[in-house]
């Protein structure tokens, strides 16, 4: 009895999420959504748990996340996955989540490729360990072709260290004759930026209560509209997501206008 009372509940509670989903689709869903995932420590810690717990459990709600996005019709998903500054971490925290790329993508790449899924990465790559970088450029060489949702790590990534690059670039090819300064605006200095080939994102996600961008793309989110969450990453769920978009779509995006 106690299983089909399960059973019951959990056909229910789809047949719910699937008339948000359908609901939601009738208004415009933002193009680019960007994710501070925080909060795998203290949901490992609050169940006396090592922290590399937490950083596996938000592993599976990058999948589960990542597939409502796809049925969302969003165009792109930038998932900060570690910062230059989290290199201060523990060693043996930092080693386990760079073996996370790997289990990730070693199991789901099929699914993804399956659901048209297109992986990239932005940040420094020269410090990564070889396997993990090797896991994400086969992910990306595999999906490359595809032509849904970008699924965008920003792994071992710091804005203003990306600020500063590009500024240099630009010099430098201000002094080769390659730019000059009647060139130079807004589009352009965007376009030396890792993130040149996506729009800016319309929706910012960040949960864990923390309230503040830890130098997570400082020039492309000046207009995008921010969503906090007490919720820890492992515990965010669709209906978050899902929550997220509807406050969203309620929103009005004037860009400095009336």
């Amino acid at each position: 009895m106690l299983n089909k009372i399960r059973l019951w509940k959990n056909q229910n509670n789809s047949s719910i999420l699937r008339d948000k989903i359908e609901e939601i689709k009738k208004s415009p869903i933002p193009e680019h959504v960007a994710i501070i995932m925080d909060g795998n420590g203290r949901w490992a810690k609050k169940r006396a748990l090592p922290r590399i717990a937490g950083h596996h459990e938000g592993m599976k709600v990058v999948r589960k996340t990542t597939m409502l996005a796809n049925n969302l019709g969003i165009k792109t998903l930038t998932l900060y996955a570690f910062s230059t500054e989290n290199w201060k971490r523990p060693k043996n925290e930092v080693d386990y989540i760079m073996k996370l790329p790997e289990e990730f993508l070693g199991t789901f790449l099929p699914e993804l490729v399956e659901n048209n899924v297109q992986v990239k990465m932005m940040g420094y790559k020269n410090q990564l360990p070889v396997h993990t970088l090797r896991a994400i450029e086969k992910a990306m060489e595999e999906t490359k072709n595809n032509d849904g949702l970008v699924l965008n790590f920003a792994l071992n990534y710091g804005s203003r260290s990306e600020i500063m690059d590009a500024v240099k670039q630009m010099i430098s090819d201000s002094k080769s004759g390659k730019l000059s300064e009647a060139d130079l605006d807004e589009q352009v200095f965007s376009s030396y930026l890792m993130t040149a080939e996506f729009p800016d994102p319309d929706l910012l996600i960040r949960t864990s209560g923390e309230i503040r961008l830890s130098n997570f793309m400082l020039w492309q989110l000046a207009y995008s509209e921010f969503w906090f969450t007490d919720v820890l990453w492992p515990d965010f769920n669709e209906e978050h997501l899902l929550e997220a978009i509807e406050v969203f779509q309620k929103r009005q995006r004037r860009f400095g206008g009336i």
